[in-house]
């Protein structure tokens, strides 16, 4: 099947404004109801989940623990429209919050996004080096920690996995 470009944008729209109040609320679920049931959203760190149910479960978790919860948006840095596959194809920002310094942290991924039509998506594949955002995450607990605001659940995560990077 294919679709126009202005479709393809307007679905793109579509999910970022999605994503966009799902960070503001804290509730993840309208984020899976953008997928169709037989979704295969590729996660690098996580693995492949397998139907909208599957990346519901893990994205409200995710979302909801540290790192996630910490970053403030996911904004697309650009993005390309593949009319003749329904593609998607952008890099993604995904900026933390003040860790009470005034310091910057963030982490980019590619996101590639297959159209199914009626506004929603039948796969997604976020490519990125989890060591990117392990070292990220790190140093913003760090920068959290010398400015004397580091949350328990950023001081857990760090004691986890601090070591694992340097």
């Amino acid at each position: 099947m294919t679709w126009t470009r202005t479709e393809l944008e307007d679905a793109f729209a579509g999910y970022q404004n999605t994503v966009v109040e799902c960070t503001r609320s804290g509730d993840w679920n309208a984020f899976a109801d953008m997928f169709t049931e037989d979704v295969v959203y590729v996660e690098h760190a996580f693995g492949t989940l397998n139907g909208r149910e599957a990346v519901r479960k893990w994205v409200t978790r995710t979302m909801t623990e540290f790192p996630g919860h910490r970053m403030t948006e996911f904004p697309a840095n650009w993005f390309v429209v593949d009319e003749q596959r329904g593609w998607i194809v952008c890099e993604i920002d995904n900026p933390m919050e003040d860790p009470g310094d005034g310091s910057k942290h963030g982490a980019a991924n590619i996101t590639i996004l297959h159209y199914a039509g009626n506004g929603l998506w039948s796969r997604e594949e976020d490519a990125y080096n989890p060591m990117n955002f392990l070292s990220m995450a790190k140093a913003w607990c760090l920068a959290a920690e010398a400015a004397g605001t580091l949350p328990d659940d950023a001081k857990a995560w760090l004691a986890k996995f601090g070591a694992m990077v340097r």
